[in-house]
């Protein structure tokens, strides 16, 4: 099972924007998650093609199971 964390901001376009990060820590502490974006928009540290990052929109957890199977 790979798991990511996707930090997802709203741009200065009205876009959103994701950024994936692998392998999280767990449990996945939201304040210190939210306080660190918050520094990334307020220190202008990434760019989009879609704008500036505006505003923090949303984080998730997302797991992903996968299953090879012989052919």
């Amino acid at each position: 099972m790979a798991k990511t964390l996707e930090l997802t901001f709203e741009t200065s376009n009205g876009k959103a924007t994701k950024i994936s990060l692998e392998s999280p820590v767990e449990p996945v502490n939201s304040e210190q998650v939210l306080t660190v974006m918050q520094s990334i928009i307020s220190s202008n540290a990434l760019t989009s093609p879609n704008g500036e990052l505006v505003a923090v929109k949303g984080i998730r957890l997302v797991e992903r199971n996968v299953t090879d199977y012989e052919i």
